[in-house]
């Protein structure tokens, strides 16, 4: 028996027909050189197998009847609902992968069935296929998705994925049931407190976390979002990221937060909608992950510099807030941390619940968050990983989300929007090369240290 922890169950409440809170990746593959015309469809029914799935993919959400609270039960998850070929009318470009992958985004999980679906999609153009997979929020956070992706592949080009046995996740027994609501209870309160003492040191300095939520601005991010989804995607190569966190003696996310941040300035310049103060960003931090959850991840918010043309100078805040809010977050206890996650999601619960997103102050703009899949070239099947695009969730209000995930040689953003109220989201992918670009320039530009004499 393992219970939705506290952080869990937030995220399965925050779900909405407008807004599903899944998040899901794109896996881009080259098919292995001689590849039977058969690949896709034997790779389809050897993963509908369901061989092997990890905690929490074997198992269906239970409700506790006598608390508020929710646990995972051992399912018996049905192949052909959770797994599906599809196929793009051959050769499928960019643009036909991405409507399709816009169009299973968009659709919610059935709740009543374990909160996944993976998708093999063949017909991809330059001899090339596609994997789709997403799940619940409440059953995984990114880095852990990420995880178990990278679980299903190998290094080898000829090695074959690991196998296992799922964990069993029996029923619970009605002591464990009574007792669960006084011990939530307990937990939360001390913790709680904690959190609170915390947070009122973290509104001193000019690089307070909480002063910077609550001067956020109103943009054209933060409105009622509609229930469709658009997804862009773009590049960049880690070497250049490097070289800039190297001459500005940065953080490569800092790097990627200050670029982001450009991005969206001259976007919203375009539009003639830039706001005078700083646009804010989410991000998550990820934690210590315990036995009973795979969501372990807490955030602080932090300027992007939107109102600071030089990129450079635009940096220098970005880096000074990040590295105060990482800070105060180590200074809080696990439980704590956990905590003050919660404490962070109740506005968003409170908008997706009442509706009054648009009465309620906006905390942050958007969300940008990171993920490591790995250094190492991987394979399924010997089929090699191009490109693994993450795609994560909106919440009302809250109509953009970018997620970066580092592979190889490259780091892939994925910007995930809301259709309805976010016009050529593909611009802000193209703007993001910009300013880089821009961001480099600089770079080269600035003068440099003389190194120390003897």
């Amino acid at each position: 028996m393992k219970l939705l922890t506290p952080l869990d169950h937030a995220m399965l409440r925050m779900e909405s027909p407008r807004t599903p809170m899944h998040i899901g990746a794109l896996a881009i593959f080259t098919l292995p050189e001689n590849a039977p015309d058969d690949f896709v469809r034997s790779l389809y029914e050897a993963f509908s197998a369901l061989a092997y799935l990890p905690f929490p993919y074997d198992s269906e959400i239970a409700n506790v009847p006598v608390a508020a609270a929710a646990y995972w039960k051992k399912a018996d998850p049905d192949p052909s609902y959770h797994v599906r070929l599809t196929a793009l009318p051959a050769p499928g470009g960019e643009a036909e992968l991405g409507t399709l992958v816009e169009y299973l985004h968009s659709r919610p999980l059935d709740l009543s069935r374990p909160v996944w679906e993976a998708h093999l999609i063949e017909g991809l153009s330059d001899n090339r296929f596609a994997f789709y997979f997403k799940a619940h929020h409440c059953a995984t956070d990114g880095a852990a998705a990420v995880e178990t992706i990278q679980s299903w592949l190998s290094t080898d080009p000829e090695g074959l994925p690991p196998t296992g046995t799922p964990e069993e996740s029996p029923d619970m027994g009605l002591l464990e049931k009574l007792t669960i609501l006084p011990k939530r209870f307990t937990e939360g309160t001390v913790a709680t407190a904690e959190v609170l003492n915390r947070v009122a040191r973290m509104t001193f300095g000019s690089e307070s976390v909480i002063r910077t939520a609550v001067s956020t601005p109103d943009s054209q991010f933060n409105q009622r979002l509609g229930p469709h989804r658009r997804v862009a995607i773009e590049n960049i190569e880690l070497a250049t990221l490097k070289k800039i966190a190297k001459a500005t003696g940065s953080k490569v996310n800092d790097v990627m937060l200050t670029i982001i941040g450009g991005a969206v300035r001259r976007y919203l310049l375009e539009q003639d909608a830039l706001p005078g103060h700083s646009l804010t960003a989410s991000v998550p931090i990820g934690l210590t992950r315990e036995e009973a959850t795979r969501n372990a991840a807490t955030g602080i918010v932090t300027p992007l510099g939107t109102d600071i043309a030089d990129p450079l100078e635009r940096m220098k805040v970005v880096a000074a807030h990040t590295r105060r809010g990482k800070d105060d977050i180590d200074h809080l206890s696990r439980t704590a941390q956990d905590y003050f996650a919660l404490i962070g999601l109740t506005p968003l619960m409170l908008a997706q619940h009442t509706g009054l997103a648009k009465q309620l102050p906006t905390l942050f703009n958007f969300t940008v968050s990171n993920v490591v899949l790995g250094k190492e070239k991987l394979y399924l099947l010997g089929a090699e990983l191009q490109t693994l695009v993450p795609i994560s969730f909106l919440v009302d209000g809250y109509g953009l989300n970018v997620t970066l995930v580092g592979y190889a040689d490259k780091v892939t953003l994925g910007f995930v929007g809301c259709r309805d109220t976010l016009p050529h989201l593909q611009r802000l992918a193209d703007y993001t090369r910009a300013s880089l670009a821009e961001m480099l320039e600089a770079v080269d530009a600035a003068p440099q240290e003389e190194p120390p004499t003897e």
